[in-house]
């Protein structure tokens, strides 16, 4: 390796462009997540590390710790009300009106929300995750 080229990396202008990426809703934020600074630009090694943790082969384990990350909107380590509101309209775009957001989100904080508090610890999105069977099938991209 020449010297030098350890640090290069690839603009998050770029990879936005990516056919495997730029119809996903959450294409900023997995290239925030993925990359070692949080810009969204990546080295080699990061997006290795994307498209492993991505693959079909990936373990539950790190597909939700990976799937927390990205929909923690505010990186605060919780997903609130606000983090599973912007999700879910990311992943509805315009399919649903603001009562029916609200809705949803205060269902899935009654059924999720262990202890109260108003928001998801990663733990309990863990279980969520757990009790989804479709979960390792779905949160996957095909490179």
């Amino acid at each position: 390796m020449k010297s030098g080229t350890k640090n290069v990396k690839v603009p998050y202008s770029t990879i936005e462009k990516m056919v495997e990426l730029k119809e996903n809703p959450f294409c900023k934020n997995i290239c925030e997540v993925f990359s070692e600074d949080g810009s969204g630009d990546m080295t080699f090694d990061d997006f290795l590390d994307m498209c492993s943790v991505f693959s079909e082969a990936a373990p539950r384990d790190i597909k939700a710790a990976y799937a927390f990350k990205i929909y923690d909107f505010d990186h605060d380590n919780y997903l609130s009300k606000s983090d599973l509101e912007r999700t879910l309209t990311s992943l509805t775009g315009d399919g649903l009106i603001r009562d029916e957001i609200t809705f949803v989100v205060s269902k899935v904080l009654e059924e999720a929300d262990l202890d109260d508090d108003g928001m998801l610890s990663y733990i309990e999105f863990e279980h969520v995750i757990s009790r989804s069977p479709d979960f390792i099938s779905t949160f996957h991209i095909r490179f």
